[in-house]
């Protein structure tokens, strides 16, 4: 890459955001990334595939919240714009709905505000925050601007909580299931350490030298996230397995990595 970058932005160090822009093919990253997303591919080529299978699994919860309803999204570690974004699902069904996005890093809010001015989409917002501290999140004043906490919203934490190894995702979840009003619904996706164990646990390893190293978790422990929310069919399962479009291509032994959605009564 070769045009400028945020002052406050170190591209020596490996960043995930960038690293999952690598294994999807895009180009949004540094030789940094670039090592650290090898290092990992050769302990799993499957990376790549897994990436492609998280992404789609955004799109159809997105599609399917949409269906049910849902006009607002505040999508938390949100990453690098790709192809079908958020907004452009949500807002191709529902051109009222209202979409934040939130990154800590400052490349994805650079590239994020780029793109969504360069399409002049209304009732989309970027945010620099940190996921760790979701009350400053919650009350950030460019989020309440788009996000009305007293109607239904969908919080999204599409494969951002495993790089929060330090901290309980309770303290993290907790306060945006707190926050969100009856009818909202909480969509995650979680890589686990209950497929492939070997694998998993060695691409975490090449992690711990990125900015912001990953850890895996458990089923019940990914289902623990939830809370009390009602969890929506068919459960949390292997993110290819999501109320699928088509037939499930993809060789499932592959993805170790679980999504769900869940609802607030």
């Amino acid at each position: 890459m070769d045009e400028p970058t945020p002052t406050d932005l170190d591209i020596h160090i490996a960043h995930p955001a960038r690293m999952y822009d690598y294994y999807l093919g895009g180009k949004d990253n540094y030789a940094a990334d670039r090592e650290a997303a090898e290092k990992s591919l050769a302990i799993a080529p499957e990376l790549r595939l897994l990436a492609r299978e998280n992404r789609a699994f955004l799109q159809r919860a997105v599609r399917y919240l949409v269906d049910a309803g849902i006009r607002q999204f505040l999508d938390l570690g949100a990453g690098l714009p790709t192809q079908r974004n958020v907004h452009q699902v949500a807002q191709e069904i529902a051109p009222e709905t209202r979409v934040v996005y939130v990154d800590n890093d400052p490349i994805v809010l650079v590239h994020a505000r780029a793109l969504l001015a360069s399409r002049s989409e209304g009732g989309t917002r970027v945010v620099q925050a940190d996921v760790r501290d979701p009350e400053a999140i919650l009350a950030h004043p460019d989020v309440r601007a788009v996000i009305d906490f007293d109607r239904p919203l969908a919080t999204m934490l599409v494969s951002v909580l495993q790089f929060v190894p330090d901290k309980d995702p309770e303290e993290i979840v907790g306060p945006l299931r707190a926050a969100m009003a009856p009818g909202s619904h909480l969509v995650i996706s979680h890589p686990t350490q209950d497929l492939r164990p070997d694998k998993v646990h060695g691409v975490a390893q090449t992690y711990t030298k990125a900015k912001a190293p990953a850890v895996p978790r458990t089923k019940a422990e990914i289902e623990a996230m939830f809370g009390d929310l009602e969890i929506l069919e068919p459960g949390i399962v292997q993110t290819s397995l999501w109320r699928p479009d088509g037939p499930v291509t993809a060789d499932l032994d592959l993805v170790w990595m679980y999504g769900a959605v869940g609802r607030k009564p």
